[in-house]
């Protein structure tokens, strides 16, 4: 990974005037604590062939959050199974004992493994490997704030590493409500204040939504707004990724 600088892909530029580093409910006139716009994302790195020993793997870097995911098979599904026309896919989200601050301190596994599994089961053409099984595992080595979209990312990348045949590469991309203010990719102090979050994962080339995952209250012009926010984010988050696909990692600055 050495030598590669990280890859923003902030939505739109955007110029305002802070002062305070510390979040206020309804202050518009504060400061990211990394020192990012409001709709501007984190740094990103990744990596393919990150574990050997997997079919297809991947590593990515978003800032203060690190996930590896590894994929195995198309593999021949168990005996005990009923016959199928279709793959079957098995999706698996498990964090580290020191990922977060307070070991033990994981956000909801079985949650995260079966949101995984709903947004890759509809981007993958399962027809080509009937009766078999591909399984994805995903390890959240620290986490820093927007892990799931971090991992949905990684585990497509993965895929493709694998050679699993899918209608698109899929990105994934969160905002958080803080008063009035919707900031893209927050980390996990940002993540504690928010009065609500907004996940987006589509498929970009197709320019289809995916999964829409919407937590709090918000109203349908802020909804709008966070969906526009992000599918602007996704497109450029794919646009790293596919430049990815072409080499053993990337993260040059844009």
């Amino acid at each position: 990974m050495a030598g590669a600088t990280p890859t923003t892909y902030s939505p739109s530029p955007t110029t305002r005037k802070s002062k305070s580093l510390i979040f206020r409910n309804d202050d518009v006139d504060w400061v990211r604590t990394d020192g990012r716009d409001f709709h501007q994302c984190r740094p990103a790195f990744f990596k393919t062939g990150a574990v050997n020993a997997a079919a297809g793997s991947a590593y990515a870097e978003f800032g203060n959050t690190k996930v590896i995911v590894s994929v195995f098979g198309p593999r021949e599904s168990k005996k005990a199974m009923l016959y199928s026309d279709i793959g079957r896919l098995n999706c698996n989200v498990s964090y580290t004992t020191f990922s977060t601050p307070v070991c033990g301190q994981g956000s909801d596994q079985k949650e995260f493994s079966s949101m995984l599994h709903k947004v890759l089961e509809g981007a993958i053409i399962l027809e080509t490997f009937p009766k078999t099984t591909v399984d994805v595992f995903a390890l959240v080595l620290e986490s820093g704030g927007s892990d799931l979209s971090v991992v949905i990312s990684c585990a497509s990348l993965a895929l493709a590493d694998a050679g699993i045949m899918m209608y698109d590469l899929v990105a994934s991309v969160s905002v958080s409500c803080l008063g009035k203010i919707l900031v893209i990719d927050p980390v996990l102090e940002e993540e504690s204040y928010q009065d609500g979050s907004l996940m987006l994962t589509c498929m970009p080339s197709r320019y289809e939504v995916t999964q829409l995952t919407i937590t709090g209250e918000w109203s349908t012009p802020k909804v709008n707004e966070g969906m526009q926010i992000c599918l602007d984010a996704c497109a450029k988050l794919a646009t790293i990724m596919r430049e990815c696909l072409k080499g053993p990692d990337f993260g040059l600055e844009e």
